[in-house]
């Protein structure tokens, strides 16, 4: 019984460790940080605000506004006043949806995706640089098992 109440609180110790490593990767002023890194020098338009709006777009594919919310983590105007400027930078095009045409899609232009292609090289040149101490084979098991977790743990 004893070995079983060990292996519980070790567990559970583990669960801590990553959720408060999660914690720190999740909060609004890290990932800010991170998104104004990335976007230094990119030009008009693409900063840390409107950087995860062209990244959610890039993912998902043409949304409105408030399909698009939930995914960014602000609101259906908060989403909007982005997308303005992304349009503005060339970046974003509205166009009518298909399906409802009262209602617009964000869409991402040429330009767009070629600029989300440079903050996707850049963040994996970032992630690659703060790798580059640790022991060989400890990054690329560190991916296997960060995939996993993401598949199969409790965001999945």
């Amino acid at each position: 019984m004893r070995h079983a109440r060990y292996s519980w609180c070790v567990d559970n110790e583990v669960g801590h460790e990553i959720a408060e490593a999660l914690g720190v990767l999740l909060r609004r002023t890290t990932r800010a940080q991170l998104h104004r890194q990335l976007t230094e020098g990119m030009g008009e338009g693409v900063d840390e605000v409107t950087y995860p709006v062209l990244s959610a777009l890039a993912r998902t594919g043409p949304r409105s506004a408030a399909e698009l919310a939930p995914d960014v983590g602000i609101d259906r105007s908060g989403v909007t006043r982005r997308a303005s400027r992304l349009e503005a930078a060339g970046l974003v095009r509205r166009e009518a949806d298909p399906e409802d045409r009262r209602a617009q899609l964000l869409v991402l232009t040429e330009q767009g995706r070629h600029t989300v292609a440079e903050l996707r090289g850049r963040l994996a040149a970032h992630i690659t640089a703060s790798l580059a101490d640790w022991p060989p084979g400890e990054a690329e098991a560190f991916a296997r098992r960060l995939r996993r977790f993401t598949a199969e743990g409790p965001f999945a």
